[in-house]
């Protein structure tokens, strides 16, 4: 049994201070004119700015490189747009008692919601730019994406990545995803739920688990110790003085070398089905989306283990014989159940 974590990247834009703040300033912005139309613009309109902070934006984007001061200065024009913004919604917005017979609430339940973000936004920016720091509990990195939080890996190429983190497990190649989270959590909690889920569909315990170094912790060593099951890991206490054999260092390289195989399913996941962006906007579809990429991959595994006709012949079994008899006159085909049922192989005559 193999067990290791990814993380399935959620398919949003990079997110930085100065985007998050200028992205909620605009959808303030679209706020304050709807609202303003709901008073049927008899109140005089505040001032944004809109015009003279989108000149200042791209005027800051497109410059390279940019020095902390630049940063920061546009920083705080972007903060106290989006101070001033909310300011101005909450005073425009009317009470639900005051509200016009013939009228709609002018902002709608998804507003509503998208406001709540934004005043969190706000102040967690405003937050970290006081500290002059990078981070914040429970940060939010995208207005539509409340839910994703950023998930330090410490890979070469991305550091940080943004989306869910999985705890998997592989078992004769069959992908079980034992572990959902949106939050940072280290991978070595998810070892000892893992081995009692093989158990419970093997009825025994594995002989070895091949895992990372991040498994082999104190409280996982002397729970799989008391049960016999060896790990690929390297173990805590000194070397020992008997060196061993040719047999057992080879032995252990390949065990070790094994686990290389859920590092290919991950791979598979997402080159093949672009596990590393997930497209869904809500949180219970990137739940589902995630969770029928490692169904596919299963049922791709199930394949290779079983023939086709093996496969084809099950699915007919659970079929109405109605059905069946209606399929065959259709097809023309005339199945040989009894080569079958003798060899194992599914037998095809025109």
């Amino acid at each position: 049994m193999q067990a290791y974590a990814t993380v399935a990247g959620q398919y949003i834009t990079y997110p930085t201070d100065s985007k998050l703040l200028n992205s909620s300033r605009i959808k303030l912005d679209e706020m304050i004119d709807k609202l303003y139309v709901y008073h049927d613009k008899k109140m005089s309109k505040p001032r944004t700015y809109c015009r003279v902070l989108n000149t200042e934006f791209l005027n800051y984007s497109q410059k390279k490189n940019k020095k902390l001061s630049v940063h920061r200065k546009m920083n705080r024009k972007l903060l106290e747009s989006v101070n001033r913004n909310l300011k101005f919604v909450k005073t425009m917005l009317p009470e639900p008692s005051d509200l016009v017979m013939g009228k709609e609430y002018p902002l709608s339940k998804k507003d509503l919601d998208l406001l709540e973000i934004l005043e969190q936004v706000y102040w967690q920016q405003k937050q970290m730019f006081d500290k002059k720091t990078n981070t914040c509990k429970q940060r939010i990195v995208s207005i539509y994406q409340a839910h994703v939080r950023p998930i330090l890996r410490g890979k070469q190429n991305a550091r940080i990545e943004f989306g869910s983190k999985l705890g998997v497990s592989l078992d004769n190649g069959f992908a079980l995803l034992n572990n959902f989270s949106w939050s940072a959590y280290h991978e070595g909690k998810d070892l000892i739920p893992q081995v009692e889920e093989y158990f419970k569909i093997h009825g025994f315990y594995p002989e070895l688990g091949q895992v990372d170094k991040a498994y082999s912790t104190r409280e996982n060593r002397a729970w799989l110790k008391e049960r016999n099951i060896r790990i690929t890991a390297p173990q805590l206490e000194r070397k020992p003085k008997k060196e061993a054999n040719q047999y057992q260092k080879a032995k252990r390289k390949k065990e070790a070398a094994e686990r290389n195989h859920i590092e290919a399913k991950f791979g598979q996941g997402k080159n093949g089905y672009n596990l590393n962006k997930i497209r869904a906007k809500l949180k219970e579809t990137s739940e589902s989306w995630v969770s029928c990429i490692f169904f596919v991959m299963n049922l791709i595994n199930y394949q290779k283990k079983v023939s086709f006709g093996a496969l084809f012949y099950q699915l007919l079994t659970q079929l109405d014989d109605i059905i069946k008899v209606k399929l065959l006159q259709r097809w023309n085909f005339n199945f040989g159940i009894e080569n079958f049922k003798q060899d194992s192989k599914f037998c095809l005559h025109y």
